[in-house]
């Protein structure tokens, strides 16, 4: 059986339950309700995970996804262990992301002088980033951040040239879920409900970036189907 056409209940109840548990996972964080966060958190990026390996998604998209999920496991908890570890799970993530936007660029890629453009804005914003945050942040952390920050950048900006729109805004969201982690992390003042902001600009970037993969995806295939129904309906 195709998995692009099996099981499409399945995939879409999987869809529905992990806007469910992120909407949950939202209202609990705004009303400052920690336990209920504690069991939604780690069950995001798994329901996401299956719904794209029923949708046919290549195997970095999913490992991209249980990566995220370690390092949501890992930052529930408080200790600098748990967030280094829980750091080194996301960048892992970023790894898998750029391997797959390596091989799977779509139709959509930016134009070489737009492409060139947003490659020295996200240079611009990385190196502005690093060098605000890096008086602030704890010493022992200065150099893991600056090292994630340029992944998660390059992912970000990868995410953008290569497959366009719908990965573009996941992975801007991306990074400004992060450095809303990092200015936590730094000391800097907080909007009210940090988390909240975080989480929804995490949970959105992470559903973008699969729906950006799976649209192109579609769109390369597209045409090897339509020539596979054109050679069969050739005398």
């Amino acid at each position: 059986m195709n998995p692009r056409t099996a099981h499409p209940a399945v995939s879409r109840a999987l869809l529905t339950v992990f806007g469910l548990a992120a909407l949950l996972d939202l209202l609990s964080l705004a009303v400052g309700y920690d336990p209920a966060h504690t069991v939604t958190k780690p069950l995001l990026m798994p329901l996401l995970a299956a719904y794209a390996a029923l949708r046919g998604a290549p195997r970095l998209l999913v490992a991209a996804l249980l990566c995220g999920w370690g390092g949501d496991t890992l930052l529930l908890s408080d200790a600098d262990a748990a967030f280094l570890v829980g750091m080194a799970c996301f960048a892992a993530g970023h790894l898998c992301y750029l391997a797959l936007f390596r091989t799977y660029g779509g139709p959509k890629r930016a134009p070489r002088v737009r492409a060139g453009l947003l490659v020295a804005g996200y240079a611009v914003a990385l190196a502005s980033t690093v060098t605000l945050l890096w008086p602030d942040l704890p010493a022992d952390l200065r150099v893991p951040v600056a090292g994630y920050s340029t992944l998660l950048t390059a992912m970000a900006c990868a995410a953008a040239t290569r497959l366009g729109l719908v990965a573009g805004v996941g992975g801007a969201l991306f990074m400004v879920s992060d450095t809303l982690i990092a200015t936590g992390v730094a000391d800097w003042p907080q909007p009210p409900r940090p988390d909240f902001w975080i989480m929804l600009t995490y949970a959105t970037a992470q559903f973008l970036l699969v729906q950006g993969v799976l649209g192109t995806l579609a769109e390369r295939r597209a045409p090897a189907a339509a020539y596979r129904e054109v050679r069969s309906t050739t005398p």
